[in-house]
């Protein structure tokens, strides 16, 4: 397979190297004459440990040169990778004017070549670029139609400044997003060696995935740093702290409380992160990112809230009311603030919680609820099917078992609202998620 490489700045001069290395013909296109000439010289455009000698085997063996043509390089090849750059805007957007310009360029070569060819987003773009500006503009300029007359598909990239030859080489995974299987295939071909799962989706997924990791990283510089600040102003090393953080492989460094969905509660998330925002405030240490936390927690509730009045009918199902199923822990628990706003708001609201019994309700999460919601013996039903009988809207509020179904098959003439994520591969007007 000979592959065309548009933009030799830092992905696209490492992608270059690489390629070669693992015995592909690679036509390297920039609009720098000086980078070409680097490239033609066997050397690199930018400062990457290994790069040069990757580069400079590739031209010995004549498996890599370098262009300023777009048309012949997509003429020569049978895959071209977009690599050139998406600054920010002053507004944070991104400036897609070098995508828009090289899509026309490739657009404008399709147009005069026979034959299948397929064009591959390697460029961080946000989620729905590929679908609304890639690909309007290369069947716009070629005169074909994607998909049908060539390819489409990102092939987002997580190489790290100075260890990039190791990281394309040795990937956390390798993620392809597809617009049709025959470019899927095309790229798995090229790294089926790689030592990594390769991970096939939609291309507004894999927009998506690259921004959601870029975003995590930073969060965890961020989280890292504020407990750093804040364990010194309390006498304590914060490498110490984090060192043990990152020894549990179970809940902190894990999937688990990686799944979007409600908010968080229960007797100890919400008061101990109160607790720490407190003690950094006593302590004069600035930490924006923990002080956002319950903030945006608030935010999820309201979210939530909005989705139920969003549907326009008035007698509501609850299924759950403590944070968690299999508890009847109801301290914080955000279910009950839900309830709370919708009967503040006059909605006809009955509640299921199998393990909820207003009699047996006592101690502090009795003092909890009765601050909340005083009359909640009036609203709880015993009968699940009784509560689901009543309702025009049902919401699935916890991880209880028996709701699962009602998720996958709603009950004829009511909507659900599903806060857990029991949907999966089930999509119809009468259910929502939160976050699905």
């Amino acid at each position: 397979m000979r592959i065309s490489i548009l933009g030799l700045g830092y992905v696209g001069a490492v992608c270059a190297g690489c390629l070669c290395a693992r015995g592909y013909d690679v036509v390297g296109v920039d609009v720098s004459q000086v980078k070409v000439d680097l490239i033609n010289q066997g050397k690199s455009p930018i400062v990457e440990p290994g790069l040069e000698a990757l580069l400079e085997l590739g031209v010995s063996f004549g498996r890599l040169r370098g262009v300023c043509d777009v048309k012949s390089a997509v003429m020569d090849t049978d895959m071209s990778f977009v690599c050139v750059g998406t600054p920010s805007k002053k507004n944070g957007d991104l400036d897609l004017v070098y995508i828009e310009s090289v899509c026309r360029e490739i657009g404008t070569a399709m147009r005069e070549k026979d034959g299948w060819h397929t064009v591959v987003v390697r460029s961080t773009v946000l989620p729905g670029t590929v679908k609304n500006v890639v690909i309007p503009i290369l069947e716009d300029c070629s005169g074909k139609q994607a998909g049908i007359d060539f390819g489409v598909a990102i092939n987002p990239e997580f190489l790290r400044e100075s260890t990039a030859i190791k990281d394309f080489h040795n990937p956390p995974m390798t993620v392809i997003g597809e617009l049709d299987q025959r470019s899927g295939d095309m790229l798995v071909s090229v790294y089926r060696e790689l030592d990594a799962p390769i991970v096939r989706r939609s291309i507004e997924v894999a927009e998506m995935i690259k921004y959601t990791c870029n975003v995590w990283h930073a969060t965890k510089v961020s989280f890292a740093n504020e407990i750093g600040n804040i364990a010194k102003a309390a006498g304590v090393d914060g490498r110490d702290v984090m060192d043990v953080v990152c020894q549990d492989t179970k809940l902190n460094l894990s999937r688990y409380y990686m799944r979007p969905g409600f908010a968080f509660g229960g007797s100890c998330l919400p008061k101990d992160v109160r607790a720490l925002n407190y003690r950094a405030g006593q302590l004069d240490v600035d930490h924006p990112l923990l002080a956002s936390i319950m903030r945006s927690n608030v935010a999820q509730v309201q979210r939530a809230f909005d989705i139920v009045a969003g549907i326009g009918k008035r007698r509501i199902a609850l299924l759950g009311l403590s944070f968690k199923a299999g508890t009847d822990d109801l301290r914080e628990s955000p279910l009950v603030e839900l309830a709370e706003m919708l009967i503040g708001k006059g909605y006809d609201l009955h509640i299921f919680d199998r393990n909820v019994e207003y009699a047996r309700i006592h101690g502090a999460n009795k003092e909890y609820i009765e601050s909340k919601i005083p009359h909640l013996a009036s609203l709880l039903r015993p009968d699940l099917a009784e509560v689901i009988e009543h309702a025009d809207v049902i919401v699935l509020g916890n991880g209880d078992e028996s709701f699962q179904a009602i998720a996958q098959q709603a009950p004829e003439g009511k909507r659900v609202v599903d806060l857990v994520g029991f949907m999966l591969g089930v999509s119809n007007d009468q259910l929502e998620g939160i976050c699905w």
